[in-house]
């Protein structure tokens, strides 16, 4: 189960996401708009971090993706780094800091909410 954070107007949705029982809770930070310099992954197995594509893609700071692998890391959560974005996110690429960031967490069982 995951929820959608693009800034921080709406990390309120991890608090709503923490109260959902499930094997594996992710953030989908994409299109990352804004940076996230302080999240609470507490409860948090997997952050997906990606760029805006499209005809009028909002640009992503590579700090504001750097920081978040940072903060996963620190707290032992599993960080993907889909894409950078942009009108043409195949030339783009999905490297962040010269490498692909392709972890994935591991399910839980039989895990419950998270509750206050």
């Amino acid at each position: 189960m995951g929820v959608s954070v693009e800034d921080e107007r709406v990390t309120h949705r991890i608090d709503d996401l923490r109260k959902v029982p499930a094997a594996v809770r992710f953030l989908s930070c994409e299109p990352l708009i804004g940076p996230l310099p302080k999240l609470n992954l507490k409860g948090i197995d997997w952050v997906i971090v990606g760029g805006e594509s499209g005809a009028s893609p909002r640009p992503m700071k590579a700090e504001w993706a750097t920081s978040i692998r940072d903060q996963c890391e620190k707290h032992d959560v599993a960080f993907f780094f889909k894409q950078w974005g942009g009108r043409n996110k195949k030339a783009a690429g999905r490297e962040l800091d010269g490498a692909h960031h392709d972890t994935f967490p591991t399910p839980k069982t039989r895990r419950t909410a998270k509750v206050g």
